[in-house]
């Protein structure tokens, strides 16, 4: 039996629409007009026991409020979901203390308070013993190299540090499944990688089922072998990840840097692949995947390189192109 079973998954919202100028105010006291939004629309989809899966999509696409309906925050229209077992609206007792939900943008921590007093508070609302909050604490914060900011005030700690005590929070209780909505953002490379790797060793040791949405192509390959992509509240793609960077990913982009006195021509560029942007010392190029390689081995023999940066295509970019395709 899948751990999160989806089935027809819609949600939809009402939004007034007020007429302008006063007549349109004293009408709307009488008589209102509204329009349905809808933000998810038949969603389906199944994730088995110990899935890494990301779940990918533009602002707006229904991400967010798919997370909130499996996590009972949020009543759908209509469809169906089970979550271990569990209709998640109904918020059964035994249902939430099985899950957790982290999103990246909202603080769960008590903003005047050391981390650990919110921590504590975590431990008895969960039922949690001493023994084991304090077991669970102290491998945690160790595995995030937190431990000596325990009892520093949250509104004192850096982004990245408080973000690591919100993950900490979140699998207090050890869940089974976790939901992440963007986790990593607004972190610096460093938090990101450390975060990444804490969530790749606590799925491998835990086999928890963890659902993440990310806007970095960094989460996502180096932790979902599997993604969703939905837009406009529908899904267009599930399925493996390489199939995506094979079917769509076909180019790398390569910033080159090189001595500006030396008089580089467009065409010597530009039968390397696409130039995104050039200016003295510094192209871009998109190059086909396949051509990375011998590209910088030529740019190396042609010009005076300073510097070559290589990276994939934004996870954004990917997602355009599928939607037109």
């Amino acid at each position: 039996m899948p751990v999160i079973e989806v089935q027809a998954l819609s949600k939809s919202y009402r939004q007034y629409q007020k007429s302008p100028g006063l007549a349109g105010a004293i009408k709307g006291l009488f008589h209102r007009k509204y329009t349905e939004l809808p933000a998810v629309k038949s969603v389906s989809f199944q994730v088995e026991e110990g899935e890494f899966v990301g779940f990918l999509g533009p602002n707006g696409a229904g991400k967010t409020t798919t997370l909130k309906m499996l996590s009972g925050l949020l009543y759908p229209t209509s469809g169906s979901a089970r979550v271990l077992g569990y209709v998640p609206w109904r918020r059964n007792d035994e249902y939430r203390r099985q899950f957790a939900l982290l999103l990246g943008q909202k603080n769960q921590l008590w903003w005047d308070l050391p981390a650990r007093e919110s921590l504590e508070l975590n431990a008895r609302i969960y039922g949690l013993s001493p023994e084991t909050f304090k077991q669970t604490l102290d491998a945690l914060s160790t595995l995030l190299a937190v431990g000596q900011k325990l009892d520093v005030p949250v509104r004192e700690l850096s982004l990245g540090e408080r973000m690591k005590f919100e993950l900490i929070a979140a699998l207090l209780h050890q869940p089974k499944v976790l939901l992440l909505d963007e986790p990593t953002i607004g972190l610096d490379v460093v938090s990101q990688k450390t975060i990444r790797e804490f969530l790749r060793q606590h799925n491998a040791e835990q086999h928890t089922t963890i659902l993440l949405t990310s806007h970095y192509m960094e989460d996502i390959s180096a932790l979902c072998p599997r993604v969703i992509i939905i837009d406009q509240g529908a899904i267009y793609f599930d399925g493996k990840l390489t199939e995506i960077l094979d079917r769509f990913a076909d180019s790398k982009l390569v910033a080159i840097q090189f001595s500006p006195e030396a008089g580089v021509r467009q065409e010597t560029l530009a039968k390397h692949g696409e130039i995104l942007q050039s200016e003295p010392g510094r192209v871009q190029l998109k190059i086909k995947r396949e051509q990375v390689i011998p590209a910088c081995k030529s740019l190396l023999d042609e010009l005076s390189v300073t510097d070559i940066d290589i990276q994939e295509v934004p996870i954004e970019d990917i997602i355009r192109q599928i939607f037109a395709h």
